[in-house]
């Protein structure tokens, strides 16, 4: 399992490098939270999961990480409330649902929404992708 783990390290540093990233530990680690499976994570979210495997990590690095992933093009940041932002391991096109009472984000694949057309651009823009929030609400 060791084993298994420092090959995750070296990996997960190869991954940052080829983004123009220094792989430092807190960095690998945190990637490695990251990318062990597609999720939304906030930065408190994060934070928890590296202070609950006993990392002694500030929540400005949590931060600092995130947005650097972010602009690097690892993680995509999620918008979808007011106060917490969410960062999406996913970077392949897809839309969301967000449970706008629990704050939850779902996956929806862009297969599944289909447009007729779309709007016509203004003058001198340029489309750089569509994104859809489908927001719900949870029901007891």
């Amino acid at each position: 399992m060791a084993a298994k783990l420092e090959s995750d390290k070296g990996s997960m540093a190869a991954r940052l490098r080829d983004h123009g990233i220094t792989p430092t530990a807190q960095r690998v680690r945190v990637g490695q939270i990251l990318f062990a499976c597609d999720q939304h994570l906030s930065a408190d979210d994060l934070l928890r999961q590296l202070r609950a495997e006993g990392a002694r990590v500030s929540k400005a690095t949590v931060y600092n990480t995130l947005n650097l992933f972010a602009a690097k093009g690892l993680l995509r940041e999620l918008n979808f409330d007011a106060t917490r932002s969410s960062f999406d391991s996913n970077t392949s096109p897809h839309f969301h649902f967000h449970v706008e009472n629990t704050g939850e984000l779902i996956d929806v694949s862009p297969g599944d929404i289909e447009f007729a057309r779309l709007p016509a651009l203004p003058p001198g823009t340029e489309s750089l992708g569509v994104e859809v929030v489908i927001r719900l609400r949870r029901v007891e």
